[in-house]
Parts: structure tokens; C-alpha cells; sequence
């Protein structure tokens, strides 16, 4: 989906005007009309106020040009879990469980492997194979890279 198509789609679900949208996110209509129409993009910090508007990542706005995965365990990050900061503003480098109300989760790469050890393994996949695995893959994350 285009950038055009997404704030269409959100605007019209919300029940706004182009009018009432324009003012909620100190732009003009004919501003929202262009968007909408395809002519220009909602600029870095009108991409913020529609994401606080409309509780969607910018990502999400941006049509998901790119697949996000928390920088803390490798998760795939969809809207409903990427974290958030204590503003309420999304955060898309981590999810809610590694990151919440500004604050790290796990404080050591070895709490973490605890933790995703008794979490994801199965039958097929033992608790023993499973920390192997990410001992091996969180290094690669920017979190536990530094």
C-alpha cells in the first residue's frame, strides 16, 4: 500500500475531514489533498504527529518499506509490539517486552538467554539448542553489539 492509500485509509476511518486532519497536524488541507492525491509526503516531524494520531508506527505510514525486528531479541516488530517511550511515542527499534516505559527489560544478554530459552524451545527444539541459537544471533543486534 502507498503512503497516499495509508493516510487515506486512516483518516477516512477515523472519521476526519481533510480539513479537521490538516488542523489536528498544523498543515494545510490542500496539504492533506497533495498527500492523499500522491503529489508530496507528509514531511519527518508531520510523519510523528500522524503517527501519534493515528497510533501507527511511521513505518507503518511510510506503506512498511522495511521489515523490523527488535534490536534486543530479533522479533519481528508489528505495530501492536513495538515499544514505546514514556511520551507514548513509538520507539521502533525494540519491542514492548525488551523495552517498555523507557527502560531495558533485561539488563544482560544471559537474563535474556534465560529467558528465551524456557520460552521457545519445544520437543524439537531443546532448551540447550534453543540458548545456543541465540547466544549466537543477539551479538548481531545493534542492542548487545555495543
Amino acid at each position: 500500500m502507498e503512503v497516499k492509500d495509508i493516510i487515506l485509509k486512516l483518516r477516512t476511518k477515523q472519521g476526519l475531514s481533510q480539513d479537521e486532519l490538516a488542523q489536528k497536524v498544523f498543515v494545510t488541507r490542500q496539504a492533506v489533498s497533495r498527500w492523499e492525491n500522491g503529489e508530496t509526503q507528509p514531511g519527518t516531524e508531520t510523519l510523528k504527529l500522524l503517527s501519534k494520531l493515528f497510533d501507527v508506527s511511521i513505518n507503518t505510514l511510510l506503506g512498511s518499506p522495511r521489515q523490523l525486528i527488535c534490536q534486543c531479541c530479533g522479533m519481528p516488530l508489528e505495530d501492536s509490539s513495538i515499544s514505546r517511550e514514556t511520551d507514548g511515542s513509538f520507539n521502533e527499534e525494540y519491542c514492548k517486552w525488551c523495552y517498555t516505559d523507557g527502560k531495558f527489560v533485561y539488563s544482560t544478554m544471559d537474563e535474556l538467554l534465560d529467558f528465551l530459552a524456557d520460552h521457545m524451545s519445544n520437543e524439537s527444539f531443546p532448551s540447550h539448542q534453543a540458548r545456543d541459537y541465540f547466544a549466537q544471533q543477539l551479538p548481531k543486534l545493534r542492542h548487545w553489539a555495543k
